[in-house]
């Protein structure tokens, strides 16, 4: 039997990557797509590309109703509107999988600090799970209620996961220097995602304030063991999709580049979605652009005793929808690939 899936703000550019991918998986059945703009549409006249893929018609949200014919629920929201969608599934005894911000924080004060809103549901974080399988594949396994990474965070935490779980750079060094594309500010109008602010464009925002950095320092600290603050710089790049980081730490002893590639070799061996490019490879957007891998390389610059990380994601799939599907699949004891497994799209 299939699994029954509904998703809420299926109209959202996340929202319809998760549609595309679960319109192909082979063990779900979607069931309700819900939006708050297009009711009473089909989904193909949304998105035409899913055309004779998607047969269903946009609804708009009747919580208990979504809930109750569903097994499992996605909401792709802004922060602040999952809570009492969560409350819903779970008193319904579903699964929910949030790919808003509402539920990957430990501490209720953190997440009301950097987001300016009230956690109405602070109970709820007690058994939240941080859903970046890489790290927390076992509790991901046993949980109802998943907080889907942001697309940031996923490609500086797998990045630096294997320096820092064994403890070979400083800590306070770290900094993280990010690009991403304008779909990762969603589909919604604005005036600095206009094709004229965008186009021969290239600029840094948010900086020393970005409300992912408290979501990296959380889960960048539990690998190393310590609390940490790291220097994050996001920017706005003219292409669609995809995230590059750049990620400089400096190391605690001296080592050769062929010493952290080993590192890095013996980490990643087993994750299927984590590729460490071969020697003379770096990571570019392009060659992750429509698929769930994050391409990771160190590079040891023995001038500075620091190491460079690079990492690409698509930011719409490992850094959200794609990874969603992976929390699915291990809610439900799939294999982890399953509708996942393809490479990207390229050129």
């Amino acid at each position: 039997m299939k699994i029954k899936v509904g998703i809420i703000g299926a109209t959202g550019y996340a929202g319809a990557e998760l549609v595309r991918i679960l319109s192909a998986h082979p063990q779900t059945q979607l069931v309700s797509l819900t939006t708050q703009s297009y009711g009473g549409k089909s989904f193909c006249e949304v998105y035409p590309h899913l055309y004779k893929y998607v047969d269903q018609k946009c609804r708009e949200l009747d919580l208990p109703a979504l809930v109750s014919e569903a097994d499992v629920i996605f909401a792709a929201l802004p922060h602040g509107h999952a809570i009492p969608v969560a409350q819903e599934a779970l008193r319904q005894g579903k699964k929910f999988i949030d790919l808003g911000a509402d539920f990957r924080f430990d501490n209720r004060e953190v997440y009301e600090q950097w987001y300016k809103v009230e956690h109405t549901a602070p109970e709820l974080l007690e058994q939240a799970v941080y859903g970046l399988p890489e790290m927390h594949r076992d509790k991901i396994s046993s949980a109802s209620l998943v907080g889907n990474p942001g697309c940031y965070p996923t490609s500086v935490i797998l990045g630096l996961a294997p320096l820092l779980t064994h403890g070979l750079v400083d800590t306070g060094t770290v900094v993280a220097d990010s690009k991403s594309g304008v779909s990762g500010a969603g589909r919604g109008l604005s005036l600095g995602v206009h094709f004229a602010e965008v186009n021969e464009n290239f600029r840094a925002y948010n900086v020393g304030m970005h409300r992912h950095t408290p979501e990296i320092e959380q889960e960048l600290g539990k690998l190393a063991g310590e609390s940490m603050v790291i220097s994050f710089t996001p920017h706005l790049t003219p292409m669609n999709r995809g995230i590059l980081s750049t990620v400089y730490a400096k190391l605690k002893q001296e080592m050769t580049l062929e010493q952290v590639r080993s590192v890095y070799e013996d980490y990643y061996r087993n994750e299927y979605f984590v590729r460490l490019l071969p020697p003379g490879i770096l990571p570019q957007t392009k060659a992750v652009a429509g698929s769930n891998h994050c391409d990771v390389v160190p590079v040891v610059d023995p001038r500075t005793g620091r190491v460079v990380v690079i990492s690409a994601i698509d930011n719409l799939i490992k850094g959200a929808a794609g990874q969603a599907v992976q929390n699915m699949n291990l809610m439900y004891d799939l294999p982890e690939t399953m509708g996942l497994d393809k490479p990207g799209l390229y050129p």
